[in-house]
């Protein structure tokens, strides 16, 4: 049996085809980062909440979506949500497009994820300084605002970005349900040339993945940088302020 020859040159023929397409992955991808960190923030909220059975409900949200892979999940959301729709509401989704199944799946493994990053960061920030800005005449929600979430968010960062990267690179599991995005347009020329040139369409595909986790790296840097300095310079600020209340204090 004759075995074909690795052909470089393939790759530059397929890259433009599977950019065509990286649209499609990177919409499902960030929907769904957008409305897993909203779930994530309300989990995170109940977990830290007094009320001990939104506690539990997030615990057990939490721990459930954690120990199951995510392809299961996936085949689960395509195959059994449309059942469920259908019983209890009498819908029928299996005219929606797939990724919708997609961001549904990875909204709610993102939101699992993501509470816990939340609810870590914000734990990391002394009580002390939420209960003093109270004190002072903030407002909950002010304090929170103000105080708590700017720190909290510094915290955060860095694990959020590597969930984000995570997220990204398990949606290319969407292929499994059909989805044509930049993995299934690789299924489709794979398939078109009778199974031909699989080595040099995948490496094409991880070299835009590549270079899509090198640029997010780059822009969650720079917003790290960015708070902490934001947030250095209100700390100076406010101890400026401090010396000169002491100052005027001392004076009079």
């Amino acid at each position: 049996m004759e075995t074909r020859a690795f052909d470089i040159g393939m790759i530059g023929q397929v890259l433009p085809q599977l950019l065509t397409y990286l649209d499609v992955t990177l919409l499902v991808g960030f929907i769904s980062i957008a409305l897993g960190s909203l779930l994530g923030g309300a989990l995170a909220w109940a977990n830290l909440s007094g009320a001990a059975p939104l506690r539990w409900a997030s615990v057990s949200y939490v721990y459930v979506m954690r120990c199951t892979p995510s392809i299961v999940l996936l085949f689960i959301v395509f195959y059994g949500l449309p059942k469920l729709a259908f019983a209890v509401f009498d819908y029928d989704m299996n005219g929606l497009h797939r990724a919708v199944f997609a961001i549904i799946t990875f909204t709610l493994l993102f939101g699992a994820y993501i509470s816990e990053v939340f609810r870590a960061a914000y734990k990391a920030v002394p009580r002390g300084q939420y209960e003093a800005a109270v004190s002072a005449g903030l407002t909950p929600f002010q304090a929170f605002r103000h105080v708590m979430l700017p720190q909290a968010a510094i915290v955060a960062l860095p694990n959020f970005g590597n969930a984000t990267i995570n997220l990204l690179k398990e949606g290319s599991l969407a292929y499994t349900i059909g989805l044509i995005d930049l993995i299934g347009k690789g299924n489709l020329i794979i398939a078109q040339n009778f199974g031909a040139y699989g080595i040099e369409v995948y490496l094409s595909a991880m070299l835009i993945y590549w270079v899509l986790i090198l640029v997010l790296e780059q822009i969650f840097g720079w917003i790290e940088k960015r708070l902490d300095v934001g947030t250095s310079l209100s700390a100076a600020g406010k101890g400026q302020e401090m010396r000169g209340g002491d100052a005027v204090g001392a004076g009079s």
